[in-house]
C-alpha cells in the first residue's frame, strides 16, 4: 500500500470538527495522484500521451470519524485492471492501525484528444502492484433515484474554481455541490457516488434533492435533465 502520514486541519472539518466528506474525497484524490506521480506513471507520463484517468464511481464507508487534529494515515493501492478500468481502494487509519475510512473507486482511462477510451498499457500495469481487495461493502455502480418527489435547490453555475487541471469539474466538487443542497445536515457514515458526463465552465447544473430519514441523493442535472452526477448519502 501506499501511505502518507497527515493531521486533519481546521479547513477539512465540518461544523462538529470532524473530517467532512469532501475533505476525505480530496486526501484520497491526492494520495493516488501523488502515488502513480511517485511510481513515473503520473501527470509527466500521461500528459504527453493524451492520457487521463476519469473517475467513474465512488463507495466511501465511516467506520469512525476522523476529527480535528488527528494524526491520520492515509493509504491507496489499485487491486485490479481490465479493459479501460482502474480499480482502487483507499483507507483512513489512525495511530494504532485501525480503519476509520473505506473507500471503492472505479477510474476510466481516456483519451484527451479523441475523447474516447483508452486501453491500460502494459507499461502502466506493471508500474503498481496489486493487493486484494479492501475488506468492505462493494454496491452496484449504478444509483437508483428514490420513488419519491424531489425538491429542487438553487441551480449551480460552473466557475473556474469548480475545474482541475483536464478542464472539468473535478470529482470532488460535485460532492461540494451536492452537500451544499441538503437543508439540514445528518451524521452520514456512507457516500456513493457515480459520474455520468462531464460539466465545464459556463454550465449550469439543475439539483433535484430526495430525502428521507436514512437517505439522501442528490441528482446533478444539465437543463434538460441529463445527469452529469448523482451522488447517494445514507446515515
Amino acid at each position: 500500500m501506499y501511505s502518507y502520514k497527515f493531521r486533519v486541519g481546521y479547513s477539512q472539518s465540518d461544523d462538529k470538527r470532524f473530517m467532512s466528506f469532501p475533505a476525505i474525497i480530496d486526501v484520497f484524490q491526492d494520495c493516488s495522484c501523488f502515488h502513480s506521480d511517485d511510481l513515473g506513471v503520473g501527470f509527466d507520463y500521461l500528459i504527453p500521451k493524451s492520457l487521463v484517468w476519469v473517475l467513474n464511481y465512488w463507495e466511501v464507508e465511516i467506520v469512525k470519524r476522523p476529527a480535528y487534529g488527528q494524526n491520520l494515515t492515509v493509504g491507496t493501492y489499485p487491486y485490479d485492471f481490465k479493459g479501460f478500468f482502474g480499480y482502487r481502494n483507499f483507507c483512513l487509519t489512525d495511530d494504532t492501525g485501525d480503519y476509520l475510512v473505506k473507500a471503492n473507486s472505479l477510474w476510466l482511462l481516456m483519451d484527451w484528444n479523441k475523447m474516447t477510451p483508452a486501453k491500460v498499457t502494459e507499461e502502466m500495469k506493471n508500474a503498481y502492484e496489486l493487493s486484494p481487495k479492501l475488506d468492505m461493502s462493494y454496491s452496484p455502480r449504478k444509483i437508483v433515484l428514490p420513488d419519491t418527489t424531489p425538491t429542487a435547490p438553487e441551480a449551480v453555475t460552473i466557475g473556474r474554481h469548480h475545474l482541475d487541471s483536464n478542464g472539468h469539474v473535478n470529482n470532488g466538487q460535485y460532492i461540494k455541490i451536492a452537500m451544499g443542497c441538503i437543508p439540514t445536515r445528518k451524521d452520514y457514515t456512507r457516500l456513493r457516488a457515480e459520474y455520468r458526463e462531464q460539466a465545464h465552465i459556463g454550465d449550469v447544473i439543475h439539483p433535484l434533492l430526495y430525502e428521507s430519514d436514512d437517505l439522501t441523493v442528490v441528482a446533478l442535472n444539465d437543463e434538460e435533465g441529463k445527469s452529469y452526477a448523482v451522488i447517494e448519502l445514507k446515515n
